[in-house]
């Protein structure tokens, strides 16, 4: 089979000369034969290497499906020096790799040149990007807003480059900060304020009636309300990750003073904000030091049979203290005392902890691109991550399968029957549960799909983690605080499933 490659990026798109159709037209001359695949990009950066139709290319040359490839340049595989030589590398093993525009070979010189035009690529790439950034901080200087930041209390007037009060948002800015900075009767704090806005049915952003805790919290964190906006706050630069091999994304957080500015009509006075600012660091300070043991996902975790709430707690099992989250709950002082479902603070820790990061490296990857072309692009959600990884665990089992069947077939005479039944009914368990879970992680996200999940709260969560300059050292207290702008709840189940209820 040949594989026909085709790519535009969305400022291409807006030029002449790169349309998908010229591209693999004379991709298909070149191929002189009808036994063809096309593989096409639509809109999406050479920079990067996590492209739809290019992923699926490498793999279905890794599963020896593709016997050439024919591309129309080589700034159509790859806009970067680096990752040129990944790929070219990746096919030379496998596939002819060929160029209509210019001529390849598979030598040392040929490999030269080629990286030579990769790298010029390259260059004009980043003179293109250099110049949209330019004209985007111009715009930011002459007191512009270039983008609509969607910004809770606004609208984006886009004809004006503008920030415009949305006088009934504004109120309830207005509302929130006032409830908290001047607590009174039984709306008090961050939760308290969510319900209150929930039980008098006022709209979020989207215009639904669910009003999340972070929600709040970004409100009254957001620096805007007082009257300036600040583009360039963030610098994005490096390769993104990919599923074939790691990559460093590298976002910075750029020193205040290369911050632009931009004024907008106030909500809140600064006074206000800075004191809810002063509230809200003793409010930290006041729950990291409730407990004596520090809970990784207090406040967060949720038996999914009963309902109840889990909380963290150590108990002794055969003379050894152990750390577990449970249901358990006094019997005089609760109304539902649980059904005694319980897990190792290590094992969910662990989970919850490595589904964050996960999460943080697919939206990162969005994020950069965003900093580059200025595109909003769909991130690859957990669910959607879980639900890849339940198909590849399923196709294990499928493969895992036939190798016990091929050998009950080939060693009849000596094969322990018993033990190959056993087997086989050890992975038409596992294969069950997994095909329970694949319908509900579908289910789930259907549905996620009219939820108002809040983007620029996950973003704010993003850009933070990855400026960490080592993660690894994160205190328990910094992990809780990013958990908490992630995810909403985590549900226990009898069974072992671990459900991520994200924001």
């Amino acid at each position: 089979m040949i594989a026909l490659y085709a790519r535009v990026s969305t400022e291409e798109q807006a030029r002449s000369g790169y349309s998908l159709s010229d591209q693999i037209r004379q991709c298909r001359q070149k191929a002189e034969s009808t036994n063809t695949i096309d593989y096409i990009d639509d809109g999406y950066s050479g920079e990067f290497l996590e492209r739809p139709a290019l992923t699926k290319l490498r793999n279905d040359i890794r599963e020896g499906l593709i016997e050439r490839v024919i591309v129309y340049s080589p700034d159509r595989l790859s806009r970067n020096a680096m990752n040129a030589m990944i790929i070219v590398n990746e096919f030379k093993r496998k596939v002819e790799l060929e160029f209509v525009s210019v001529t390849y070979d598979n030598t040392p010189q040929g490999q030269f040149f080629f990286t030579l035009q990769a790298g010029i690529a390259e260059y004009e790439k980043a003179i293109i990007n250099e110049r949209m950034s330019r004209g985007r901080r111009e715009k930011a200087k002459q007191g512009k807003v270039v983008k609509d930041v969607k910004v809770y209390g606004y609208l984006y007037n886009k004809e004006a480059n503008e920030l415009n009060i949305n006088k009934d948002e504004a109120k309830v800015v207005r509302l929130i900060f006032d409830l908290f900075t001047d607590p009174r009767g039984r709306v008090r704090g961050i939760n308290g304020i969510a319900n209150y806005l929930m039980d008098k049915g006022i709209p979020t952003k989207k215009g639904k009636g669910v009003w999340h805790r972070q929600v709040v919290r970004q409100i009254l964190m957001n620096e805007t309300y007082t009257g300036v906006f600040y583009h360039n706050k963030w610098n994005t630069e490096g390769i993104l990750a990919n599923k074939f091999k790691d990559e460093k994304i590298s976002v910075k957080h750029r020193p205040r003073e290369e911050w632009i500015g931009v004024e907008v009509p106030a909500i809140i006075d600064k006074e206000t904000f800075v004191h809810a600012q002063k509230l809200l660091k003793e409010s930290r300070r006041r729950w990291a030091g409730n407990s004596k043991n520090v809970y990784l996902l207090s406040g967060l975790v949720r038996c999914g049979d009963c309902g109840n709430t889990m909380t963290g707690r150590r108990s002794k099992n055969w003379g050894t203290y152990t750390f577990e989250y449970s249901d358990a709950k006094s019997t005089a002082g609760s109304k539902y005392c649980g059904c005694g479902n319980r897990i190792k603070c290590e094992d969910l820790d662990k989970f919850v902890w490595e589904a964050f990061v996960n999460l943080m490296l697919t939206k990162g990857q969005v994020l950069s691109e965003v900093a580059a072309t200025n595109e909003v692009e769909e991130s690859i959600s957990f669910e959607e991550f879980e639900l890849e990884r339940i198909m590849s665990e399923l196709e294990k089992i499928k493969t895992g399968r036939k190798r016990l069947l091929n050998f009950m077939t080939l060693n009849a005479d000596v094969v322990d029957e018993e033990d190959i039944r056993n087997q086989l009914k050890e992975l038409k368990d596992k294969e069950e549960k997994l095909l329970k879970s694949k319908e509900e992680t579908s289910i789930l996200l259907e549905s996620m799909k009219n939820e108002d999940f809040d983007e620029e709260i996950l973003n704010e969560a993003v850009e933070q983690y990855l400026c960490e300059s080592n993660p690894e050292t994160l205190t328990i207290e910094q992990k809780q605080e990013y958990l908490r702008k992630v995810f909403r709840e985590i549900r226990i189940y009898d069974d072992g499933k671990v459900e991520l209820i994200r924001m």
